[in-house]
């Protein structure tokens, strides 16, 4: 598999030589307490304590934080904007503009979703900048789960590069037969049909091209498979994720309890 064809960035770090089942303990572990907990400030707890850390512990703290303001800030922003005006929630408007107004209410309802969607994406980010998907997929039907399932989560987290990489492969064809795709907003924007045709179209064959692959390869096969890939488990390992899943236990029991 190559790497540009994944968020993997291959570093010598801590959070790279943890078993990948470890690290997506982990990411659950941090959602399940951002939405779970009982208490609003635990999202941005979790930021500083946690997120931001563990990108330097991963060495991937310059691509987590570029993906961050790219990517991950304007979504959760929209969202902290769709729903500070949009709830329903309180009456004593603190802001208003035509038909739309704000209450300290929905105001609060959505910067604690917006957090919460913030330390979402921003686990999954650092999960997949520290794991490479071959490694992942190995170790989950390593522990027993059916090939259907690891594809699919193998394809989703793969889905964007793989979109990211065709489209600049056609940006650069129909520049090359003389397509302006730079200028003003208009010209982009007309520029996008003769884009977004060979991209969808060009995905087709490539999902047809890669079941014909993945047969051929014996992936409904029902005989026991092995990896050339050895993935180490060691026992920091599972004393984590143990910590992890205890953790995200007495959360939930907290959220019922108070």
């Amino acid at each position: 598999m190559h790497e540009r064809l994944s968020f993997y960035v291959k570093r010598d770090s801590f959070l790279h030589r943890l078993n990948p089942l470890t690290k997506l303990t982990l990411a659950f572990g941090l959602i399940f307490i951002a939405f779970f907990s009982p208490w609003y400030w635990a999202p941005q707890i979790l930021f500083l304590l946690a997120i931001i850390p563990l990108s330097f512990l991963g060495k991937v703290h310059r691509e987590y934080f570029s993906a961050a303001f790219r990517l991950i800030l304007p979504a959760a922003g929209f969202l902290f904007l769709m729903q500070a005006f949009f709830q329903p929630i309180g009456a004593k408007a603190i802001f208003k503009f035509w038909f739309l107004d704000i209450t300290p209410e929905s105001l609060m309802f959505a910067f604690t979703n917006a957090s919460r969607i913030f330390v979402m994406v921003s686990s999954f980010t650092i999960l997949l900048l520290t794991t490479h998907p071959s490694d992942l997929m190995s170790d989950l039907t390593r522990r027993g789960l059916p090939s259907q399932f690891a594809y699919v989560i193998i394809s989703t987290i793969q889905i964007i590069p793989q979109m990211q990489a065709k489209a600049q492969t056609i940006i650069a064809a129909q520049r090359s037969r003389g397509l302006d795709t730079q200028g003003s907003f208009l010209k982009r924007i007309g520029a996008l049909v003769p884009l977004v045709g060979p991209l969808v179209f060009g995905s087709l064959v490539e999902v047809e091209e890669r079941a014909i692959a993945i047969e051929a390869r014996g992936f409904t096969s029902t005989r026991v498979k092995t990896s050339l890939r050895e993935i180490p488990d060691t026992s920091f390992d599972k004393i984590l994720r143990w910590f992890l899943i205890l953790l995200i236990i007495a959360v939930i029991a907290a959220r019922i309890w108070l």
